[in-house]
């Protein structure tokens, strides 16, 4: 559960944050990612007003209530100001109206005061509540980038990740994490892998322990995090499975609600991983550009099934 505490601990010095009220209220829940200007609202028009969302006052909001009587103003604020309201801000270093104050009281609302101005409080504060609002996950994984594409690679354990990745390095591509990948969705439309603090740009060979990529390939072959663009699932070469040779059937992989193209990489001994992997990177590039290789082949065999059979029915014909 959010809170205005954990609003207040995580961004207290980059907002600007103080408490003017409400010390006591902190652990009240904040359920939307949002931040509300009540201008409209304070007008007394509350259609479709959504009542958990936090209120930001800022000059035009305080200048508006001062200009009300005494008894208006706080029929106004007792109107947006609910049990459901988690929190109010007021930008820029403002007074706060003795009424403001009073309400928050009543209804048990914390209110705060921000040293930023209204715009760029509301801009800061939305983005970080979308930030800490954002689905996400923690998969079992390696996370490179490689030709600008982040791949993420999966199998079973001791399939071989960490040294495909490790391969990778070597070829010039970078890391980003291993063996625990955090996912989280962004903007509702892409996912972003990162590592933790603890593991970052760290990497476990077995046999050879941990070592840290950024001291012995430098600082160019680690990032922090990538968007996360393709699922590769290493697994041990199976005799008697069938793995698709042409390509034309396309895998997905659903994480978090977003579908990303999904490859099972067969291994064994003898296959350069990280070559495929190389490959499988610059093929996806390639679609992302329109062009198929796949259904490219695929189109000029039933041509020439086309022309055969027409040539044999020409044939026979003949023949007739």
């Amino acid at each position: 559960m959010y809170t205005s505490k954990n609003l207040l601990d995580s961004y207290k010095d980059m907002l600007g944050l103080e408490i003017l009220s409400g010390e006591t209220n902190l652990l009240r829940p904040i359920k939307l990612p949002e931040a509300h200007r009540p201008g409209l609202s304070l007008s007394g028009y509350l259609k479709n007003y959504v009542n958990q969302r936090i209120l930001i006052f800022g000059n035009s909001e305080i200048s508006y209530l001062k200009d009300l009587d005494k008894a208006i103003r706080l029929e106004r604020l007792g109107a947006i100001l609910t049990p459901a309201t988690p929190l109010v801000i007021v930008a820029g270093k403002l007074p706060a109206p003795k009424e403001l104050i009073d309400s928050c009281q009543k209804q048990q609302i914390p209110l705060f005061r921000s040293s930023l101005k209204t715009m760029e409080l509301q801009s800061r504060l939305s983005y970080l509540l979308w930030e800490d609002f954002s689905p996400s996950m923690t998969c079992h994984g390696t996370l490179v980038e490689a030709f600008g594409v982040g791949v993420m690679i999966q199998g079973d354990s001791s399939v071989g990740k960490s040294e495909a990745a490790l391969s990778l390095i070597e070829r010039g591509h970078r890391l980003i994490t291993d063996d625990a990948v955090k996912v989280r969705l962004r903007e509702g439309l892409y996912l972003e892998g990162s590592g933790s603090d603890l593991t970052r740009h760290l990497i476990e060979i077995r046999g050879i322990g941990i070592i840290n990529v950024a001291h012995l390939y430098g600082a160019v072959c680690v990032r922090d995090d990538k968007r996360i663009d393709m699922v590769i699932r290493l697994e041990e070469w199976d005799d008697k499975k069938f793995y698709d040779r042409v390509g034309l059937d396309e895998k997905y992989s659903d994480i978090l609600g977003i579908k990303i193209p999904y490859h099972t990489l067969p291994v064994k001994p003898g296959r350069d991983v990280a070559l495929l992997i190389e490959t499988i990177v610059l093929n996806h590039r390639l679609k992302e550009m329109g062009y198929n290789s796949a259904k490219d082949f695929n189109i000029k065999l039933l041509e020439t099934i086309l022309k055969k059979n027409s040539k044999g029915k020409k044939a026979s014909e003949s023949v007739l």
